[in-house]
């Protein structure tokens, strides 16, 4: 396993809980939170360059719930396909390694205790990680790239066709259920893909190349009405979407940050981050 030790930086003082979603106040503060970065504002910021795409393309980000673990997917260079690594908080510096062998995108769930992979998982044991698991048969013939999971355990995911498609399962008594379309209003345009539910699911977050849009993919956001349905897709704006590929939205587990990357064509594409406010100012008053 291959191991970098990234020096520390600056200790950032405990961060005011204002203007998020989803904000959780039992985080423990610890030192270099967020790999010492600099908290951003409402304008997206790359997120640690120099430590995650090395000139390379780092995509996919998912913390543990205690953010001291950080996956994310890197290709280029030395990395000839797309390689699961982790940065880890440990003695008081962050580590990277490699997670091998499956480089799924990466989801951890609310509770830390499994590691995501698209259409397998992994489960968090005494020991680490344990092996790679299939969802099940019902998930089998889906090619999945990204599954999300709320706090209930519902499962939003993506499937890798040439228009994409967004679907969720719920745990109904202890049972998973056969897949189901979310709305038409989200499973439109083209390439629709990479969806993150929020714990609550109070909202969904995904990508999808749209006539209306900036140009390549952009990011979209449905909030959940009073009737249970999914509101209108709202594009994200062009503070976060531009003429490049803007994918893999995802919102921090204390609430407070949105994550995406921004991709150039080919090897190349960069980690982004933003105050979440960004996320909540966009929800409609029904």
């Amino acid at each position: 396993m291959k191991r970098t030790c990234i020096s520390t930086f600056l200790l950032l003082s405990t961060l005011t809980m204002s203007g998020n979603c989803n904000s959780k106040n039992d985080l423990p503060a610890f030192k270099d939170l967020y790999l010492g970065q600099k908290p951003p504002g409402l304008t997206p910021e790359p997120f640690a360059p120099d430590m995650l795409d090395k000139g390379f393309r780092a995509a996919a980000v998912s913390f543990s719930p205690d953010l001291k673990e950080l996956y994310f997917r890197r290709r280029g260079g030395e990395y000839k396909k797309n390689t699961l690594c982790v940065i880890e908080y440990k003695n008081n510096q962050w580590i990277e390694s490699v997670v091998p062998p499956r480089a799924g995108q990466p989801f951890v769930s609310v509770d830390g205790n499994t590691l995501h992979l698209g259409g397998m998982f992994r489960e968090r044991t005494q020991s680490g990680w344990s092996e790679v698991k299939s969802l099940g048969k019902s998930f089998n013939a889906i090619r999945i790239m990204r599954l999300t999971a709320s706090e209930k355990g519902t499962y939003f995911f993506d499937e890798a066709t040439e228009v994409g498609h967004i679907r969720y399962s719920r745990l109904v008594e202890g049972k998973r259920e056969a897949p189901k379309s979310v709305s038409k209003s989200i499973n439109s345009g083209k390439w629709t893909a990479h969806p993150f539910i929020a714990p609550d699911e109070s909202y969904i977050i995904w990508d999808s190349e749209r006539k209306e849009g900036q140009g390549d993919n952009d990011l979209y956001v449905s909030f959940r009405q009073q009737n249970g349905a999914w509101g209108p897709a709202i594009n994200l704006g062009n503070k976060v979407n531009t003429q490049h590929q803007e994918q893999y939205g995802s919102i921090t587990p204390d609430g407070k940050y949105f994550f995406f990357n921004r991709s150039y064509g080919g090897d190349n594409a960069d980690i982004y981050w933003v105050d979440a406010g960004l996320i909540k100012a966009l929800k409609p008053k029904f």
